[in-house]
């Protein structure tokens, strides 16, 4: 029945503060529409970004800033994702880990977003 992930919702301290990291950290796109939440693109989906106080509707029922742990695919190899880590003074919490992932095998890194969120990174093992 489920095909795959379209978008997901972080509510977060700072839209502002949010993107600036995502974008330099892991090149993801931003997207500002007039009456829409604003997004950040990466491969076929998009995180939608809530700005505590300032959410839209229908929400999660207890949005709070920091309680998100979620794992993206890398489209690089996890080697550059770690050097964009560094260069960016992001501490890398976990890893390189093999994990388990929904396609199998994965090397895994974990590190914290600006409010605070678990982010995994991932490469598949071939």
């Amino acid at each position: 029945m489920i095909a795959g992930i379209d978008h997901f919702v972080l509510t977060v301290r700072s839209v502002e503060a949010t993107c600036a990291f995502y974008e330099r950290v892991l090149g993801m796109r931003r997207l500002g529409q007039p009456s829409r939440p604003t997004a950040l693109l990466f491969g076929s989906q998009k995180i939608n970004l809530y700005e505590a106080g300032r959410t839209f509707e229908p929400k999660a029922k207890t949005p709070t800033p920091g309680s998100g742990d979620f794992c993206l695919v890398a489209a690089v190899p996890l080697a550059e994702v770690q050097a964009s880590l560094e260069a960016n003074g992001v501490a890398i919490e976990v890893g390189p880990v093999e994990r388990i992932g929904a396609r199998g095998a994965m090397m895994s890194v974990y590190f914290r977003d600006p409010d605070g969120n678990l982010v995994e990174v991932s490469e598949y093992l071939k």
